[in-house]
Order: C-alpha cells, then sequence, then structure tokens
C-alpha cells in the first residue's frame, strides 16, 4: 500500500501542478478581460450553480442585482474559473490523502478537514458568515497540524501543507468578489495561486527523485533561494500593478519603453500608490488612483524586473557553470520571455493574449528556479521515500 500510494502521488503531483499551470492563467485571463465581478455572488453566480443563461434567468438575475447587470460575455469566464479552481482542490484533497492515509489520526484530521471547509461554503451561502469563518479557520488548521506531525519525507508533507493553501486560496477569491476586486486581495490572490503552484511543482520534483546525493550545490542553493524571494517579490508587484490598472501608466507605444510617458522621470506618487488598505465598500474595478500614483506602481514594476533580471541572468550562468547547464538554460530562456512579454505588453497596448502569457511566464521562471532548487537539495529523505516505495 505505501509503494502503491508513492507512485500515485508522484502522477498526481505532477497532474495538479500542470493544472495549477493552467489556472494561473485562465485566472489571469479573467482578471485582464474584467470579468472579475461578473458573477457578484460567491460561490453561486447570480444566485445559479452555474451562470443564466435562458431570457428570464438573466431577467431574475438583473433584478437581483440591479448595480450589476449580467454580463454573458463575462460571467462564464468567472464560474468557469471557480469550477476549475475547485477541480484543483479535490486534486490536492487527494494528495494530501495519499499522503497522510496510514496514520489514522493524519487521515481523520484531513477528512475534518474536508468537511469542515465544506461546511463552510455551505453556512456562507445560507448568510451565517461567523460560523462559516471559524469553520474555513478549523479547514486551514487541521492540514497545518497534520503536516506537521507526519513522519515522511517532505513532499509527503507538502502534499498535506497544500490542502491548507488551496482552503485559504478559496477564501481570497470569495474576498476578491464580496471586497469588490480590493487590490492587496487581488495581488494576494495571484500570490496564493503561485504558491499552490509552487508547492505542487517542487513536491513533484522531489517526489521524481530530483536532487543531489551530497551537499556540493549548498551555496547555489541559497543563491536560488534568494532568486526566488526576490521573484516572488516581483510576482507581488506585479499583481499590485495589475490590480490598481497600472499596467499602462506609462502610456504604450514606441514612447513608452524604456522611457515612461516620455520621460526617464515622469512625475509619480509612491505614498498613493503603495496604500494596502483603504476601507471596505470601495469598488476597485477600473482603478481609483491618479495617474502620479499608477505611474510610480509602474516604475516600481519595471526597477523590480531589472533587479529580477540581473540576478536571474547572474544565477543562470552560475548554475551552467556548476553542471547544471541545462537548468541554468531553461531559467535563462523563461527569463528572456517573461522580460520580452512584460516589454510588448507596453509596446502593443496590453494585448489580451501578451499579457495572460506575461502571466503564466511568470510561473514557468518560477518552476525553473524551484527546479534548480530541487536539484541542489540534498537527498535526506532518500532512504524513507526508497523503503516507501518498496513496500
Amino acid at each position: 500500500m505505501p509503494g502503491q500510494n508513492a507512485r500515485m502521488l508522484r502522477a498526481l503531483s505532477w497532474l495538479a501542478a500542470a493544472f495549477a499551470l493552467g489556472l494561473i492563467m485562465f485566472g489571469g485571463f479573467v482578471r485582464l478581460s474584467n470579468a472579475g465581478l461578473s458573477c457578484p455572488d460567491w460561490p453561486t453566480c447570480y444566485g445559479q450553480v452555474t451562470w443564466p443563461e435562458h431570457a428570464h434567468e438573466i431577467a431574475r438575475a438583473d433584478a437581483a442585482f440591479p448595480d450589476r447587470p449580467f454580463e454573458t460575455h463575462k460571467a462564464w469566464r468567472e464560474q468557469v474559473h471557480r469550477f476549475l479552481a475547485g477541480t484543483l482542490g479535490v486534486m490536492v484533497l487527494l494528495m494530501a490523502l495519499l499522503a497522510a492515509w496510514r496514520p489514522r489520526l493524519a487521515r481523520t484530521g484531513v477528512l475534518l478537514s474536508a468537511v469542515f471547509a465544506a461546511a463552510a461554503v455551505g453556512l456562507y451561502i445560507g448568510g451565517e458568515h461567523v460560523w462559516s469563518s471559524a469553520l474555513a479557520a478549523g479547514a486551514m488548521a487541521l492540514p497545518l497540524l497534520v503536516a506537521l506531525g507526519l513522519q515522511q519525507p517532505a513532499a509527503w508533507r507538502i502534499s498535506v501543507l497544500t490542502l491548507a493553501v488551496i482552503i485559504f486560496q478559496a477564501m481570497l477569491g470569495m474576498w476578491t468578489v464580496t471586497l469588490l476586486l480590493k487590490p492587496v486581495v487581488v495581488m494576494g490572490h495571484l500570490l496564493g495561486g503561485m504558491a499552490t503552484f509552487g508547492l505542487l511543482a517542487y513536491a513533484a520534483l522531489r517526489l521524481a527523485g530530483v536532487g543531489a546525493p551530497d551537499d556540493r550545490y549548498a551555496g547555489l542553493r541559497r543563491l536560488t533561494g534568494i532568486g526566488i524571494i526576490l521573484l516572488v517579490v516581483q510576482i507581488a508587484l506585479g499583481g499590485w500593478t495589475s490590480s490598481n490598472y497600472a499596467a499602462l501608466a506609462c502610456g504604450y507605444g514606441p514612447g513608452a519603453f524604456p522611457q515612461c510617458l516620455g520621460q526617464w522621470l515622469p512625475p509619480t506618487d509612491f505614498h498613493q500608490g503603495f496604500i494596502l488598505w483603504r476601507g471596505i465598500g470601495v469598488n476597485y474595478e477600473g482603478g481609483v488612483l491618479d495617474m502620479a500614483a499608477r505611474t510610480a506602481i509602474q516604475m516600481a514594476h519595471r526597477f523590480g524586473a531589472l533587479v529580477v533580471f540581473c540576478y536571474v541572468a547572474v544565477l543562470a550562468i552560475h548554475a551552467a557553470a556548476r553542471g547544471l547547464r541545462g537548468y541554468g538554460i531553461c531559467m535563462a530562456l523563461a527569463l528572456v520571455c517573461q522580460v520580452l512579454l512584460g516589454i510588448s505588453n507596453v509596446h502593443f497596448g496590453l494585448p489580451l493574449a501578451v499579457a495572460t502569457a506575461h502571466t503564466g511566464m511568470a510561473a514557468v521562471l518560477l518552476l525553473s528556479m524551484l527546479a534548480v532548487l530541487a536539484r541542489t537539495q540534498t537527498h535526506r529523505d532518500r532512504a524513507m521515500f526508497s523503503s516507501l516505495g518498496q513496500v
């Protein structure tokens, strides 16, 4: 049974990681096509499991939400995104069960987490928001406790930990709608998606046996860890730029890059641009900041991109020099593609396909760096994993 669990967990982790990458791109597509509030309620869409399709359903939806008239071409995007997120949640639950199946207490904790999460959604729909929040907190706490207590390889514990992350990610999705696209929540939702993908990808890499026989790559591992931190900060800046509708704050076309509004130092307002919390009840669709604040955000994103580009380029060269040539090449290619997509966004006026690809390529770049991290990690748990796979 443990050997079968190991094989199933390895296959499911790769499938879930690939699915998460597609979900990140589809989520970017939904956000960038301004469909984030196309279903004003959660988890239903105008009170329906799918979305209104017939004339009488649309009329009833418009009457129930007069401030948010139904738009067919947008609503399906948001609700399909929720269905896909739910599918990924089921995959992660299965991974957590496989990883925690043998210890009865751990298995019970994972199952209770799923029950609590489902009950929390039901209570939220019924208007019991306090009890819903309490159950959701319990649903996140249980996998954390199980992961801490598991006497299994790191990848198995990560599989359980990801269940807590994806439950919190679902809550961020709910808050994205209920708090009317509040930028800090939208940014957090993007980071949560990247965290989910990153955990799944790293678990898949470790379950596949990627690693080093000894600690020969310790220095490179530390440098890669710093690079991942820098990349995550830059992804957060990208989410902040997008959620504040600042992607074209410097204009678009030939004069928008490398200059901004035809200037090297355009007027900026960093204070207003980086206020994270502006209260509740404000509708942030379309953005609420003035041009100087949006320009400050765009300039910060560009500066962050420059820092990440320089650091990761050097890291890729260093990895290749240490004998990890393939890893270094993949990292460099992902980095160059990401920079070119970012420049294309500005030059061509944020085409939906290019902007969506820019979101997806950020995840691919993260994957390339996680692969280096996994490759430089020692096989401290190799014996345990091998024994589990042979039972």
